[in-house]
């Protein structure tokens, strides 16, 4: 089953494994995507699905010194010469759409103001161009602000098509801003944006009705992480948690999106089957950052019918022909942890592909 077909959208996926969006940082000062950021993607393209590394839509949301943007007529050049070698492969990309919100500094965003939904920052430091420092109190987002921020997300979706992408994922997971509107932490608003689930799903789900409206629901998924308290985020209520992604899931079902993908440690629990049940549609899983997802427990998840296609990080970054080795059993390339976050190819496109032992 993990190495049958899935439509995704209007996309047939040749197999079921879907790369995950992983930060690589090697799109320099501008956010410009360039040909060592090509390579990378285009040795991948034998994936089901390729989802890009989180790309900001606007100066102030970015999160990472070398993350790439896609707000910019340079930065949607870039990713066009990348979505071009990829579908020359035969593969399929979607962009992440990705406001990093209060996960950042100003030296990161050039001097961007950094915005939350609420005035409370993270605990602990970033890696900012000037070394770690503090993350900084953000300004809370204005009520009448909201809908320019959702237009951030419609143009860098709109600018994702442009530069031949199949479509996107919006990321509301791992503690960036659509998460942050999620949390009961993060999000102490006293306006109709904060306090319920109800209010606090909100921001996300107009989102993804206007980012539907502008590139259609085929072209459109979303990453969620319900209980992932990275990045200062603290969904610890159980009954809170599911009552938001409830109202979450049950407002965006009727839209027919692409996917939705989860990022969950027990993706075959209640909580995680429960919201498949609720979305009726392509159901995507990632068993988080604690444990390396394995050959056997892609197989199963899909196999057992607890998702449609599995979503792999570090395996992917390791084996660019992931898909061939896992189909045959042959062994894998080891990750090296060290250069995930460096700026050059070791570690980036020099990860070989299987060579067979008479060839």
């Amino acid at each position: 089953m993990l190495f049958s077909t899935l439509t995704l959208g209007e996309l047939e996926l040749p197999n079921r494994l879907v790369m995950a969006p992983l930060t690589r940082v090697r799109s320099g000062e501008a956010g410009v995507p360039g040909p060592l950021v090509v390579e990378h993607y285009r040795q991948r393209a034998s994936l089901g699905l390729i989802v890009s590394e989180g790309t900001h839509p606007s100066a102030g949301a970015r999160s990472y010194a070398g993350q790439p943007g896609i707000f910019n007529p340079e930065q949607v050049a870039g990713w066009k010469k990348v979505t071009d070698a990829v579908h020359a492969e035969g593969g399929r990309m979607f962009a992440q759409i990705m406001h990093g919100g209060r996960v950042s500094h100003q030296d990161i965003t050039g001097g961007a103001e950094i915005v939350a939904p609420s005035a409370v920052a993270v605990e602990g430091t970033v890696h900012t161009p000037a070394g770690k420092q503090p993350y900084p109190v953000p300004r809370a987002l204005d009520t009448d602000e909201l809908p320019m921020v959702i237009q951030e997300f419609v143009n860098a979706s709109l600018n994702a098509i442009e530069a031949g992408f199949d479509g996107v994922e919006l990321h509301s997971a791992n503690g960036y801003l659509l998460h942050e509107f999620l949390a009961p932490n993060s999000n102490v608003r006293t306006d109709s944006y904060g306090g319920s689930p109800e209010n606090r799903a909100r921001f996300v789900i107009e989102t993804v009705n206007a980012v539907v409206a502008a590139v259609g629901a085929n072209r459109v998924g979303i990453r969620i992480s319900p209980e992932h308290n990275v990045q200062g985020i603290a969904e610890t209520d159980a009954a809170d948690v599911r009552a938001t992604y409830e109202v979450l899931v049950d407002s965006i079902a009727p839209l027919n999106l692409a996917y939705l993908s989860v990022l969950h440690h027990e993706p075959t629990g209640e909580l995680v089957q429960d919201l498949r049940t609720r979305f009726g549609g392509p159901f995507l899983v990632n068993t988080g950052f604690g444990v390396v997802t394995t050959r056997e427990e892609a197989v199963s998840l899909v196999a057992d019918g607890h998702a449609d296609a599995v979503v792999v990080g570090r395996p992917a970054i390791a084996n660019p022909d992931l898909a061939r080795r896992w189909k045959e059993s042959l062994p894998l390339n080891e990750p090296d942890a060290s250069t995930f976050y460096s700026t050059g190819a070791e570690g980036y496109t020099d990860y070989p592909v299987y060579q067979d032992s008479n060839s």
